[in-house]
């Protein structure tokens, strides 16, 4: 498997065509792709400014997407891509989320460690109904998940959460 950088079109088409439950990103900071040996793209993951306002502090980055065709590892390189990226353009932390059923194997491969468990909380379609068509109507919303982080031990000094 190789990694490679990919366009966010590219990868909003993978994820539209692959992902089992949530919708393409709308926007990114970067994108990821992995291919395997005969040059196919079997993976991506995507990178932006985290969602919850208290996480964007400029040092911070979310994995707001990973999408595989299910080879063994995919998922981990991706994650694992996104950091080393991440780190070299001058982040501190990487955080992302998952569904609590899910079993985080594939960030404890790449280095992150579960933070906490976060409970399930109202879908975007309780909110603004001005916004409401552009919004996923299956997303997170009323689906308990988990917060991950990797950070790097550059003498930062983080506050609990």
């Amino acid at each position: 498997m190789v990694i490679s950088p990919i366009t966010l079109k590219t990868a909003q088409e993978f994820i539209a065509q692959h992902h089992r439950h949530n919708k393409p990103p709308r926007g990114h900071k970067f994108s990821v792709g992995l291919k395997n040996a005969a040059g196919e793209l079997i993976g991506v993951a995507t990178a932006g400014r985290p969602v919850a306002r208290h996480f964007d502090d400029g040092l911070t980055l979310e994995v707001n997407r990973t999408c595989t065709t299910g080879e063994r590892n995919a998922n981990s390189a991706l994650y694992g891509a996104i950091w080393r990226a991440a780190r070299a353009m001058g982040y501190h932390r990487c955080i992302t989320y998952t569904q609590a059923d899910e079993s985080g194997a594939s960030l404890r491969a790449a280095g992150f460690v579960r933070v906490k468990e976060l409970p399930a909380r109202p879908g975007w379609a309780a909110s603004s109904v001005m916004l409401k068509d552009k919004r996923d109507p299956v997303g997170n919303g009323g689906v308990p998940r988990v917060l991950w982080e990797i950070r790097s031990t550059a003498g930062i000094k983080w506050e609990a959460e």
